[in-house]
Formats: structure tokens, sequence, C-alpha cells
């Protein structure tokens, strides 16, 4: 029981794919992207997740492109300043914490770097059919002829593909929270020098950051909403209504409309958790998101996607053979790892999490466990 499909190749699969690798396995990635994904917010690697890039190789690495801000700047909603602090920021917590913020991006690429000498990767492809028998599970690609592999694991993210295939609806397991969440990059036309601003307006608010040596802004806007009907959720239909939204800011809405009306790499989606009472049915399993999605509410989305990465790589190198004892190994070890950053993102509304509930929550785990 050696061959691995993983779909979804952002951090979490490929991270297991080398993980496995390393224990034997032979790890094939698909990739419904045409080439590694760009854009995105910055994302942090907190706690026990620290481990897991050591292990791989990485801390080194990701410690040299971390963010580097000297504070932030909370605005009212004319853009006066309310509130400051040089100690903390909205995205990273504390700035002298051994925690890591990482552009999503950077991250991604230097682990597809990291791993692909030893992993395949199928690129500009996606699964769109299993069928699990006593020898594998044949699976159909939009692209690659049929192929059956011993394992396949769903790292593809909050809208699952393998997830929906191997168990059902997307809508059986979302669980929206009451807002949407948009990322786009820009110029740096407000000037930040390693320094946030923080802005609320209504229901409505945002966080820019300046990156690249502060020739960039990454801004994401958020703002509250029930669940959009489905022909509002595409992506074109989410940058008008991100578009519109700002265009009401009274701080820099002009701007910041314009720039996510231009960027090429915008993004939008619904704050919601997928939760589901178990994360693997049969040879199939599901890892980071598309399993335990936290929300970026919590700040832990991409640490708990790196450990539950090892976990899982551990689990099946100790059950060889015998997927469902080292899948029923892998749920036991994340599951309350997993409620208490779900938590995360829960415990305050509107706000971020309070510092001892995330010191708690990112170190409840040993990954020698």
């Amino acid at each position: 029981m050696r061959t691995v499909l993983i779909s979804g190749g952002g951090i979490a699969g490929p991270v297991l794919a080398h993980l496995l690798h390393r224990h034997g396995f032979e790890p094939t990635v698909v990739e419904r992207a045409p080439g590694v994904r760009g854009g995105g917010q910055a994302v942090d690697i907190r706690g026990v997740a620290l481990d897991v890039v050591e292990r791989v190789g990485l801390l080194e690495r990701a410690s040299r492109v971390r963010t580097r801000m000297r504070g932030m700047s909370i605005l009212g909603p004319d853009g006066s300043e309310v509130g400051r602090s040089t100690e903390a920021t909205l995205s990273s917590g504390r700035l002298d914490s051994e925690d890591i913020e990482v552009l999503r991006e950077d991250l991604v690429r230097m682990v597809h770097e990291h791993t692909r000498a030893d992993v395949e990767y199928l690129f500009g492809d996606t699964v769109t059919a299993l069928q699990e028998d006593e020898d594998g599970v044949r699976v159909e690609f939009a692209q690659a002829a049929p192929r059956t592999f011993d394992l396949v694991v769903g790292a593809d993210g909050l809208h699952s593909t393998v997830r929906r295939l191997a168990f059902g609806p997307e809508e059986d397991y979302t669980h929206h929270l009451g807002s949407y969440l948009s990322v786009f990059g820009a110029d740096n036309f407000l000037g930040l020098q390693d320094w946030q601003m923080w802005l609320r307006d209504g229901d409505m608010g945002f966080g820019i950051m300046p990156v690249r040596d502060n020739t960039e802004l990454r801004i994401a806007f958020g703002f509250e909403s029930a669940p959009l009907a489905p022909e509002l959720r595409t992506g074109e239909a989410l940058r008008r209504t991100v578009v519109d939204r700002l265009e009401t800011v009274r701080w820099e809405g002009a701007r910041l409309a314009e720039a996510a009306r231009k960027a090429p790499d915008f993004y939008c989606d619904a704050m919601a958790q997928i939760r589901m009472d178990q994360w693997s049915r049969g040879r199939v399993a599901l890892l980071g998101d598309a399993g335990y999605c936290p929300s970026p509410l919590s700040g832990q989305g991409t640490s708990l996607a790196l450990v539950g990465a090892h976990v899982l790589a551990d689990s099946l190198a100790q059950a060889p053979g015998d997927h469902l004892a080292a899948h029923a190994r892998y749920e036991e070890r994340m599951r309350p790892f997993v409620d208490l950053n779900q938590a995360l993102a829960t415990e305050n509304p509107g706000g971020p999490p309070s510092e001892e509930s995330m010191v708690r929550a990112k170190n409840a785990i040993s990954l020698d466990g």
C-alpha cells in the first residue's frame, strides 16, 4: 500500500507528499491550477506547526522571508487614527513572538521547490470520479488517463472536490460564519513602511499591509453577509460585489475599489468552517481545509494544515498496510487540536482570538504522540 494520490497543490498536500515520500510511499499531487498558485494573504505558522516546518527542512528559509512589521494603526471610518500598537498586529499577533508570518504564495512556492524532485505533480488537472474496491481507488481525471491508487487524500480546500465525491454535498458540512473575505494585491499607493492599517466602517472593514520591501500592498477586505445566492458566488460576480461595497467605504474607498477591480490575484470567499464527524471513508481521507477548515478568523488554517499533514503521514507510516487503523489514529490525534482551533474563530465575533486562547490552541498537540 504505497501509492497515494493527493488532490491539492497548495501547502498541506505537498507537505504530506514530502513526508510520505520519506516513509517510502509514492505520492502524486494533482492541482487544478496550471502551475504553482500565487496571490493570497499573509499566513501564520504558529506553535507546533513551526516544528513541522523545521522537520520538513524549511524553517530557516521561511524565517528569511517572514513579514517584519513595526506595528499597526487602527483607524476610524474617516481615516483618523484611533489607536496604534508597536507590540502586536492583528494579522500576526505579538511582534516578539517566535511564530512566523509569511505570504502564502512564498510558502507555497518554497514547499513546491522543496518537494518537486521526489513528488509527481499533475498541474492543470482535477479529479472527476472515485471508485473504491478491495484493491484500491480508481481515479478519473479531467485530463489524464484513469489510474488506480492505494489511497487518496483530499487536500483541496474549503470547496474540496474529493470531499464532495467521497462524502457528499458541500452544504452538508459547511457552516457559514456571517461574512465574506476578499484578498488582493495593489501598488503601495499609501506609502506604508512596514506598518499595517486596520479600519472598520459599519458592517465592513479592511486590513492593509505592505509587502515586497514595501513596494506592494496586500488588502484584506471583509463584509458581513448571509450566504450569497449561487449566481453571486462566481469569481466575477464576487468581484463586482466587493467593488460595489468598497466604493461606499468613506476612507480611500474609491482607490481600494479600483485596486480590487484591476487585481489579477483577486480572491473572495465566505468565512466558513468545515465540520465533519469523520475525515476518512475507506481509502479516502481529508486534510486541512477540506476536512476541518477553521476559517481565516481563527488565524490557524495554515498551522492546522501543516500539523495535519505530519500526523497523517506518521499515522500511515506506523500502520503499514492498514489504512483503516491509520485513519482512525489520525482522527484520534487531530480531533482535540482541531476543535480548539476552530473555537478560536467564534470566541470573539468581530475581533481576533484572545492571546490566552491562541497560546493554548496552537500547542495543543504533540507531533510524537
